[in-house]
């Protein structure tokens, strides 16, 4: 199988919005409900560091680095979000895209990467340890998903660079 990796543009994001509904309804990937317009997701995300999988002219994965705050200080830090079409889980996509998006934050003065994730998303969970992310804590009925209170646990990885 082979697979390409491309910067993510608007041109992808029929393909990054139909994997990101997958990752909804799957209730293990995000809190929220309904995949935003590109417009939102766009002005969200950094410009750089946002990649696609592409296999066989298919997009099967996607990762992107959000702000984690607008202060100054807080410019080296963002938010880590990785989605993998179902199909094509257990496959690799996401430890390729992850070293992509590892590379990009460093070339992008990003010194840490941050990540909530839902702790029963055990493959999530095992790609950033893989990826060189510590546990650094759970939050415990940090909000609700469907009226049920979810807990998220937070893992970090700093950059050896800075």
């Amino acid at each position: 199988m082979k697979i390409t990796v491309a910067k993510l543009t608007l041109g992808h994001w029929e393909g990054v919005a139909g994997i990101y509904q997958e990752g909804i309804d799957t209730k293990k990937a995000t809190f929220r409900t309904s995949v935003p317009t590109w417009d939102d997701w766009n002005d969200a995300h950094h410009q750089h560091s946002r990649f696609v999988a592409i296999v066989e002219n298919v997009i099967v994965g996607w990762c992107a680095l959000t702000p984690v705050s607008r202060r100054f200080e807080y410019r080296g830090v963002a938010e880590v979000s990785i989605y993998i079409s179902l199909s094509y889980i257990g496959k690799g996509i996401g430890g390729i895209l992850m070293k992509e998006l590892i590379a990009s934050s460093e070339e992008n003065n990003i010194w840490t990467l941050y990540s909530s994730l839902f702790p029963e998303n055990l493959g999530s969970v095992k790609l950033h340890e893989k990826n060189g992310f510590r546990f650094i804590g759970r939050r415990e009925k940090i909000a609700q998903l469907d009226d049920v209170w979810k807990d998220t646990v937070l893992y970090e990885r700093r950059s050896f660079l800075f």
